[in-house]
């Protein structure tokens, strides 16, 4: 029986275990010589190595369900040619645009053919026969085999039912394992770089599809009329600007800087060094909070979910909030109609950018940043020189990256908006002995230790910022907008950061874990002298408005969920992204309330507490009736049906942000003597030399060991070595 089966899978499975071999050692060629995909240690390696097993033994197991032995081969070589064409297609587009082809940029053929078309032949290169051989090689193994396989009958249905469980569960093994290097891979979906990395093409290319259909479903079944409740909304819920502070920076240029992962407990927070020494954690940031130029907020909310760094972006451009599961970004951003800040500045003269120093694709932001209406990004792939010594794993360090960035600043058409996104503070802060700059207090959790110093750090990486922009002289005209991403440091460890914070661990709950999530807001505008530290409740939201009215915009129509933090019409609530909602009076979390000002548990019951439950209900509702409709824009792609005056929506094929740098050079000097860029006032002589950073990865900065001191240094070893022997 033993040698029947084995002659059986020999003549029915070796052309079938020949072609998936072939295919997963071709892909795992691609992955390599192809595309970066910032594969890290011998774990991820492995990963890299397995993924394409899985699906490429479903995808070519389809073919045993054919009954004839000749229509089965010839299924399988159709089916090998159609993943070859799918590996090669992203070779292809990955080597133009960096990044992987989207169901989208499939279905739509016009899109597909600017990508692949016109430079087909260009982008061509010698290895790309490598591609092509083994199908060629397959072919060679059908003939050989063609008169043989005519003698076996047809495959037991069973056998080709079990090759295909066995596939799913080689998928399932391999999505266990990448979880555990990046948890909520497919919920979060950070980049498309990490679906490949962890599961395949095969499998990104699925699940796209799955993400690509259920967001189609439900833009397909919108239309105009759901875009009346929304406006009903809108209109009731609008706040008039403050007229003290309408209009109060007007023509000024917008410089958004994103603070990865910085929370507000850290505003003014003294710790005590290992030398004795007690020192402020941000210095530069505290300046800023209680300058007389600043509107400091002090119970300001992240209002992100799983999208994190994209959610906080979709709320300060958008006004609207991110998805309750998932990245807006990355699963609805690119399609969908906005109407995000840079799009409503352009009428005015405004020109735009987005300054980061990591790769473009991560979370999409190379394509959504288009629909948004940003004229230019500024990535890693094309904009900056990253090497191991000068860059962490989510890409330049902040004080390089400010300073590379100021190149491009320079040449910008003023005024301008634009957002500069932070890294270096960022999970799993590591301790960086090049630029250890705070002495990391002493718990038990790395994490926590090292959240300290990449704060301090990126502290200082502002201060710099700023030094160059007072000495450029583009400071005065400047709106600073200052804000925290998300939380940096988790729930699960806040019960070890307490007692830094004056906390007792003990009596640590939900209240607690929700007061952490303010992160600082801070709007500073040079030569206002009218600033102030604002108690008032608000969250990532409210910032567009805010910033709008400042500038003296008018947005009472345009979709804005937000309301401004400055008005005296506003409603003091905040709303989190699990519907969690925080009044200066109650903080409702799930079905328990809280004293917001001394988080006593307080209990609310219908019959014996009826104002106070009819109060609670209400602000739940308020917070539930806000989520709900930025989820229907959002979903339904709504704002294609709706255009507010003097607004232009953005035409994404109109940019290209692989030429940012060219086409920024190409727009100055077409602008010639109407240029109003910071070099063409300072007579076309650039301002960058003007900018002094600490760093000591930068050039003239590097650390010199005192020859005297090596040589005492060594002196003792060997006095030491003596000793102990």
């Amino acid at each position: 029986m033993f040698q029947k089966f084995k002659e059986t899978a020999r003549n029915n499975f070796g052309f079938l275990f020949s072609a998936v071999i072939l295919f997963w050692l071709k892909t795992y060629l691609a992955y390599n010589l192809e595309f970066s995909l910032g594969v890290a240690g011998i774990y991820q390696q492995f990963l890299l190595l397995i993924n394409p097993l899985a699906s490429t033994l479903f995808v070519f197991g389809l073919s045993l369900f054919f009954s004839k032995p000749k229509s089965r081969s010839r299924a399988l070589i159709f089916l090998y040619f159609l993943n070859t064409v799918l590996l090669f297609s992203n070779v292809l587009y990955y080597r133009e645009f960096s990044d992987f082809i989207t169901v989208k940029t499939i279905m739509g053929s016009s899109s597909m053919m600017n990508g692949l078309g016109p430079g087909v032949f260009k982008m061509l290169a010698w290895q790309d026969v490598l591609y092509w051989i083994d199908f060629f090689i397959l072919i060679f193994l059908y003939r050989r085999k063609k008169g043989k396989s005519e003698e076996h009958g047809p495959i037991k249905k069973r056998y080709a039912i079990g090759t295909l469980v066995i596939a799913f569960a080689l998928f399932m093994a391999n999505l266990g394992l990448a979880e555990i290097d990046r948890p909520q891979l497919l919920t979060r979906t950070f980049d498309r770089n990490y679906i490949v990395k962890y599961l395949g093409v095969n499998v990104y290319t699925i699940y796209d599809g799955v993400q690509t259909a259920k967001a189609n479903s439900v833009r397909a079944s919108a239309d105009s009329s759901d875009m009346a409740p929304v406006l009903d909304y809108i209109d009731t819920h609008f706040a008039t600007p403050n007229p003290e502070t309408f209009g109060q920076a007007k023509g000024k240029n917008v410089v958004y800087i994103h603070l990865e992962s910085m929370q507000q407990f850290l505003i003014d927070l003294e710790m005590t060094e290992e030398n004795g020494e007690t020192r402020a954690v941000t210095p530069f940031l505290n300046e800023l909070y209680h300058s007389t130029d600043s509107y400091s907020f002090s119970n300001f909310f992240h209002q992100t979910a799983q999208g994190k760094t994209s959610d906080a972006e979709l709320l300060i451009d958008n006004s609207l909030f991110g998805l309750p599961q998932g990245s807006a970004f990355t699963q609805l951003g690119s399609d969908n109609t906005f109407q995000a800040g840079p799009q409503i500045l352009k009428p005015l003269g405004y020109s735009s950018a987005v300054f980061h120093g990591n790769v473009g694709s991560f979370w999409d932001r190379d394509n959504v940043y288009k629909s948004m209406g940003y004229d230019y990004f500024f990535s890693s792939e094309t904009s900056y020189t990253l090497t191991p010594e000068n860059s962490l794993e989510y890409g330049l360090k902040d004080k390089l990256f400010f300073q590379e960035s100021a190149q491009y600043l320079e040449q910008m058409q003023q005024p301008f908006y634009s957002k500069f996104v932070t890294v270096s503070n960022h999970f799993p802060f590591p301790e960086d002995e090049m630029n250890t700059v705070f002495d990391i207090p002493n718990t038990s959790d790395d994490t926590i230790n090292g959240y300290f110093n990449t704060v301090h750090y990126a502290d200082e990486a502002l201060q710099e910022f700023f030094q160059y922009m007072k000495d450029s002289g583009l400071y005065e005209n400047t709106v600073f907008v200052l804000y925290g991403d998300h939380f940096g440091i988790s729930n699960s460890r806040n019960r070890t950061l307490a007692p830094l914070l004056g906390h007792d661990p003990a009596t640590w709950g939900e209240y607690d874990n929700t007061m952490l999530q303010r992160v600082p807001m801070i709007i500073h505008i040079p030569g206002i002298e009218t600033g102030y530290v604002n108690p008032t409740y608000g969250g990532q939201v409210d910032v567009l408005p805010t910033i709008l009215h400042l500038l003296g915009v008018d947005t009472e129509t345009h979709i804005q969920v937000g309301q401004d933090l400055l008005s005296p019409e506003r409603e003091d609530l905040t709303v989190l992204r699990n519907g969690n909602v925080i009044t200066p009076e109650y903080t409702s979390l799930g079905s328990k309330v809280y004293s917001t000002d001394t988080g006593e548990n307080i209990f609310v019951d219908e019959l014996e507490t009826p104002e106070l439950y009819t109060e609670i209900v209400g602000i739940r509702e308020a917070g539930q009736l806000q989520l709900y409709m930025s989820d229907q824009i959002l979903n339904g792609d709504l704002l294609r049906f709706y255009t507010p005056a003097n607004f232009e929506r953005a035409d994404k094929n109109a940019v290209n942000y692989l030429n940012s740098p060219a086409d920024l050079q190409a727009e100055l000097a077409a602008m010639g003597v109407k240029s109003t860029a910071l070099i063409s006032q300072n007579n076309n002589i650039s301002t960058v030399p003007l900018y002094q950073t600490n760093a000591p990865e930068f050039p003239g900065n590097e650390v010199v060991e005192d020859p005297l001191e090596t040589s005492t240094l060594e002196e003792e070893t060997v006095e030491e070595t003596e000793e102990l022997n």
